[in-house]
């Protein structure tokens, strides 16, 4: 699969499963984000009040509502119009003009450029923050080329993701129940048998069961050559 094709793709299925993933997700996030993903992002991103953050592939605006509330001004960002306008509609008064928004294809050079031309990113983010996209997204070099542009020097980039074990292609979920006589409860055992690790094919699944389209998703050549 071509990149083009894959970017298309990707945000075609994000534009399908917005409204979808938004109510799955809530205002304030799932068991998985108030549980793994905000106490890691906390312990990874010092906010200041009056930090100034760019939130990429912000999808429904949960990130950019953490960072709003810790006192950053955030620019809320993402590939697909329709998360946009769910991440709009989460918008409440509570954080005032601290959040504003703007579509950007992280995979398009020529939007980072545009955006780095803007009054808004005059003398660069104190955060740059993309949180759980990069397996989403069919290139990443345009969006490292724009982080000397965009990012203050003393400022920080974090991207979090999975680690791939857990979303590499071609993997088999099995489930094994028993039942233990002396305390007469059922044990479930869950496993995975991967027979190809990272270097493998952009494929297409979901992430919430039940939403429209499936998503495509890639374990990334650039991530083996890192891990």
């Amino acid at each position: 699969m071509s990149a083009l094709r894959f970017n298309q793709e990707s945000i075609e299925s994000w534009d399908a499963n917005a409204e979808f993933w938004d109510n799955g997700v809530g205002e304030q996030g799932n068991k998985y984000w108030k549980a793994l993903q905000l106490p890691t992002l906390k312990r990874m991103i010092q906010v200041k009040p009056g930090s100034k953050a760019l939130d990429l592939a912000t999808g429904n605006g949960l990130a950019a509502r953490w960072l709003a509330s810790e006192g950053a001004s955030v620019l809320a960002t993402d590939g697909s119009e329709k998360m946009l306008e769910r991440a709009k509609l989460r918008h409440s008064a509570v954080y005032g003009d601290n959040i504003s928004y703007r579509q950007l294809d992280v995979t398009d050079i020529a939007a980072f450029e545009a955006l780095e031309r803007d009054p808004i990113a005059a003398g660069g983010f104190d955060i740059i923050l993309i949180n759980m996209a990069i397996m989403d997204i069919a290139t990443l070099e345009p969006m490292a080329k724009s982080m000397q542009g965009l990012l203050k020097k003393d400022g920080v980039f974090v991207a979090t993701l999975l680690h791939p074990v857990f979303w590499t292609s071609g993997a088999t979920r099995n489930i094994k129940i028993t039942d233990d006589a002396s305390t007469r409860q059922s044990v479930v055992v869950r496993g995975k048998m991967i027979r190809k690790y990272l270097d493998v094919p952009p494929t297409r699944g979901v992430a919430l069961y039940g939403q429209p389209a499936p998503q495509v998703k890639s374990a990334f050549p650039q991530l083996a050559r890192i891990l």
